[in-house]
């Protein structure tokens, strides 16, 4: 009889993630550099003194430190280095993240890091189980009971040999000092938790169509995914071209451009159903040009304008050019964060420490912890009050509906008759650009040659000055 895995065999020799593992490898070698790597000392956990153990808050803030980003980002490359097994936990077993926090963590043996050749065997699994049967009396985790069940089932020509391994190791076990008896079991349990997960949890192994965005996510049932679908279906329903009439029509059948000219970027009176979006949800408001505008005029008001303009600049920031990248960092820094700067925002310590410290090595996405931490803030205090203010409540009262234009077949052929290509979107930019160009140009000439002229008879009269005293 052959014994063939359920699992297909995820070792990393079959991946071209090889070479980004062989980076990581190295990688841990440096954090582990008695020098200049990340500080271990002896933690004692329950009764039992534990050698060389690292915290959470010391890994993450070592490797912000060594690559100059942000803590969260950090923390996303520890997780993903205990997902891999490379640092297993020695208190919670079940979540294979790092915890910014006194948690006690140790780096895995290389014996055990994923590039190793040596296949992961439902044989080695079974006698690790056995072992964790006999340690346990019988009492094993509900997904490691039905494993070993499995298991046992499965392999009863050879369960003996399975046991007397299991016997064998546990004796060995218990011949070393507690310290290492403890290390070595949480080792050994943070592998196989690697390579053979629990229910609710994805292997990091994984790959192609096994493969999850996120392994330690909460799984989403298919009641609650199907209830927000019909949530947002029914929301959007009545502002949906394809779903219901677009008022007065719709210019992709009727060739009539008056849909699009009503609702225009910085059109000066919106439809209803356009300030009827900005009451679906903050992104929504801040999403239409016209809708930050209404925005805008309230915090103004409310005397905190520089929320929208620093949000408004993080945005600029994050998708204008590269090549001001850097000058547009430091103008929101000095408009917005120094000390004394005019426009100062109400941020956080933590969020302001991460932010100053993000600066020194400018990138797109610098400044996304405090446009996060204004973002809520908006949300959570100003667009409440925004909806119930009179600024919004004269916007809808002047908000326009019109009404439905019917056209005949006649008319529609005839339409159809003067239609044109619309100009290209570069043209249309073009042209904007020259439109500012004279707006910026058109100015009153008398006004300047006056003061052209001002400037002449100072400048004369100072130079016949200076020619008499030095005469």
């Amino acid at each position: 009889m052959t014994i063939r895995n359920t699992l297909r065999d995820h070792g990393q020799r079959y991946r071209p993630r090889m070479a980004c593992l062989k980076k990581v490898e190295k990688l841990l070698l440096e954090m582990q550099d008695p020098k200049t790597g990340v500080k271990s000392q002896p933690q004692r956990l329950v009764i039992t003194t534990i050698p060389h153990a690292i915290t959470g808050e010391d890994i993450i803030a070592w490797l912000a430190d060594r690559f100059q980003v942000d803590t969260q980002e950090a923390r996303n490359f520890v997780s993903m280095l205990v997902a891999l097994g490379y640092i297993y936990p020695l208190q919670d077993h079940r979540r294979l993240v790092i915890k910014p926090d006194a948690s006690l963590y140790r780096f895995q043996t290389p014996y055990f890091w994923p590039t190793q050749q040596w296949p992961v065997e439902d044989t080695d699994y079974a006698i690790y189980l056995a072992k964790r049967n006999i340690r346990k009396r019988g009492i094993l985790e509900l997904h490691e009971q039905e494993h070993y069940n499995r298991l046992h089932k499965w392999m009863n020509h050879k369960w003996d040999f399975v046991v007397m391994q299991a016997k064998e190791q546990y004796r060995a076990a218990k011949e070393r000092k507690k310290p290492d008896r403890v290390v070595f079991e949480c080792q050994e349990r943070a592998y196989w938790v690697v390579h053979r997960p629990p229910p609710g949890t994805v292997s990091a192994m994984d790959y192609g169509l096994d493969r999850l965005t996120d392994p330690n996510a909460d799984e989403v049932t298919g009641e609650s995914l199907c209830d927000l679908l019909v949530k947002y279906c029914s929301t959007y329903k009545s502002h949906d071209p394809f779903l219901s009439n677009c008022l007065p029509s719709n210019p992709w059948l009727t060739d009539d451009a008056t849909y699009w000219s009503l609702n225009m970027p910085s059109v000066e009176i919106p439809t209803k159903m356009r300030v009827e979006r900005w009451t679906f949800s903050f992104a929504e408001l801040l999403s239409d040009p016209r809708g930050r505008d209404d925005f805008r005029l309230f915090l103004k008001k409310e005397f905190s304008g520089e929320n929208l303009a620093f949000w408004e600049g993080c945005e600029d920031l994050k998708w204008g050019e590269a090549a001001t990248m850097r000058e547009k960092a430091e103008h929101i820094y000095k408009t917005f964060l120094a000390r004394g700067a005019p426009r100062w925002i109400n941020i956080d310590g933590k969020t302001m420490e991460v932010t100053v410290k993000g600066l020194k090595h400018p990138h797109r996405y610098v400044l996304d912890p405090a446009q996060t931490h204004i973002y809520m803030l908006m949300k959570k205090d100003s667009y409440g009050r925004y909806q119930k203010s009179p600024v919004f409540k004269d916007t809808v009262k002047k908000a326009i509906c019109p009404e439905e234009h019917r056209y005949s077949d006649a008319q529609l052929q005839q339409n159809a008759k003067k239609r044109r290509p619309s100009l290209s979107p570069i043209i249309l930019r073009q042209m904007e650009q020259e439109q500012r160009a004279k707006m910026a140009a058109n100015v009153d000439i008398t006004q300047v040659m006056s003061k052209l002229s001002k400037q002449g008879k100072e400048a004369h009269v100072f130079s016949s000055g200076r020619d008499q005293k030095q005469s």
